[in-house]
């Protein structure tokens, strides 16, 4: 999900807003009760199956629920003067990032909690720059389903696995302007047995995506069999989308490689490990 700066800071300030802070220990922590209204969640009963899925995440990931999740009692004012318990929890950074990754994601709100949770500074350029990854580590999980759709979609119609690798070659070359696979690895100094696509930029990745659907859809149909013409179709939809691109001024040959997502994915599960090891304060703050 793409973000706007004004959004970016806008959210950034409001999740800023419901931290706590332990003084004794100096640590970190919210109240599950303050993070569902920044999700924008308007019943705790379905919030409260969200922080289940989480705490079994936790749980399956080995580690102890009860340092990331320790339920507690508000008192909340009524009329007259009454006041009423209710249910809470407090909670870490670690299960604040697993109950937004337990959550929809197309919310932008739990979409951009996925990220600032998920880093340990909360520094502006640095969510921006978590948030940029995660939108190409997406767009390449979204072009290696399309690619996967149309390696099945071309094998029933009579293309072996050699044949969907000539197909995607041909159809990089209409993309980089004549340079297929092989020769866009040598530019960016790929190793022959990784993916191109693992170092693409986020665009790339985008426009590659943009023409293999195409392909699929019009594979299916028109009802294609058979490599010469399944072939043609990818060239021209490659074509078309770098025209689409050409009249904007951009050549996806000449854009700079981006970070291996390999690393990126690792860079990703190291820091999950290290917000894991942050845990509640001994001493329960209500």
């Amino acid at each position: 999900m793409e973000f706007e700066k004004s959004k970016l800071i806008e959210l950034k300030e409001k999740f800023d807003s419901i931290i706590n802070i332990e003084e004794k220990e100096n640590i970190e922590f919210w109240y599950a009760r303050d993070l569902q209204i920044q999700l924008g969640y308007k019943r705790w009963e379905n919030f409260f199956e969200t922080i289940k899925k989480a705490m079994q995440s936790c749980e399956s990931a080995g580690i102890p629920v009860k340092n990331h999740f320790r339920e507690v009692t508000k008192m909340i004012n009524l009329a007259k003067g009454a006041k009423r318990p209710i249910q809470d929890y407090m909670i870490t950074r670690y299960a604040c990032y697993l109950i937004a990754q337990n959550g929809d994601s197309k919310k932008e709100e739990i979409a951009f909690a996925q990220t600032y949770f998920a880093v340990l500074t909360r520094k502006q350029e640095i969510i921006e720059d978590r948030i940029r990854l995660m939108n190409r580590l997406e767009a390449r999980e979204k072009l290696k389903e399309s690619e996967k759709q149309l390696s099945k979609n071309i094998y029933e119609r009579g293309v072996d696995d050699l044949g969907f690798a000539r197909i995607r070659s041909k159809g990089d070359s209409a993309l980089f302007g004549g340079l297929n696979t092989m020769q866009m690895k040598a530019k960016y100094g790929v190793k022959e047995k990784r993916p191109l696509a693992d170092f693409l930029p986020t665009l790339t990745i985008a426009a590659k995506n943009l023409a293999t659907e195409m392909t699929n859809y019009n594979v299916t149909e028109k009802d294609m069999y058979g490599e010469e013409s399944i072939t043609e179709e990818h060239v021209d939809n490659n074509l078309s989308v770098r025209n689409m691109l050409d009249k904007r001024g951009i050549k996806p040959e000449n854009l700079k490689p981006a970070e291996d997502l390999k690393k990126l994915e690792r860079r990703v599960k190291s820091e999950s490990k290290k917000i894991a090891n942050n845990k509640l304060p001994k001493n329960e703050s209500n």
